[in-house]
């Protein structure tokens, strides 16, 4: 379906038109699915853990559009229901299991994903970013991937620009280190 792109206060004002409401939210899945499907895979790994976030994600977005009072961008705020539901989904799957076991999980759920496409070097970096700590893993995530400034991600996060930068440092450096880390092995083999 081509349509042409609305603005989000235009969507706004449509989602709030008791005539066009439907449409207009039909308007907002288009325009941001994919691009919150993505950040939630980032964060989630695996793709129908993703589709199932990204549903959820919408019935929060369905049910609180309403009540938006525009104190920040329409992005702004679905990426941090998005962030929030992906989190609350990894909480979910810690309490049934350990921290390690899901970590290795995702792990393994990358490399077994008929859907990653990546080749060698992108495959390496997604193990990387997988050994990140959690925060850290989204900051970077949200900053090398999705493009988005410090200025909204601390309003998407509710954190310090100054703690989003660091925790970026932090993450690029311990990326760094992991892919040294195999080259050396497999300079080794």
């Amino acid at each position: 379906m081509n349509t042409p792109e609305l603005s989000d206060k235009d969507l706004l004002e449509q989602f709030r038109n008791e005539h066009s409401y439907h449409a207009a939210f039909n308007l907002i899945v288009l325009k941001y699915q994919k691009k919150l499907y993505w950040h939630i895979r980032r964060i989630v790994i695996d793709h129908e853990d993703a589709n199932d976030v990204v549903q959820n994600t919408f019935i929060k977005v369905w049910k609180g559009l309403q009540n938006f009072k525009e104190d920040s961008q329409l992005f702004t705020w679905l990426y941090r229901i998005a962030t929030n539901e992906s989190l609350t989904f990894l909480k979910q799957k810690k309490n049934l299991v350990s921290f390690d076991d899901v970590s290795h999980g995702l792990g393994n759920s990358l490399r077994d994903d008929r859907f990653f496409t990546g080749d060698q070097i992108q495959r390496k970096l997604q193990q990387a970013i997988l050994t990140l700590p959690e925060k850290q893993r989204i900051v970077f995530n949200m900053k090398y991937f999705d493009e988005i400034k410090y200025e909204e991600m601390s309003a998407i996060l509710d954190t310090s620009v100054g703690a989003l930068k660091a925790s970026y440092h932090h993450a690029v450096t311990k990326i760094e280190a992991y892919i040294k880390m195999s080259a050396n092995e497999y300079d080794q083999l």
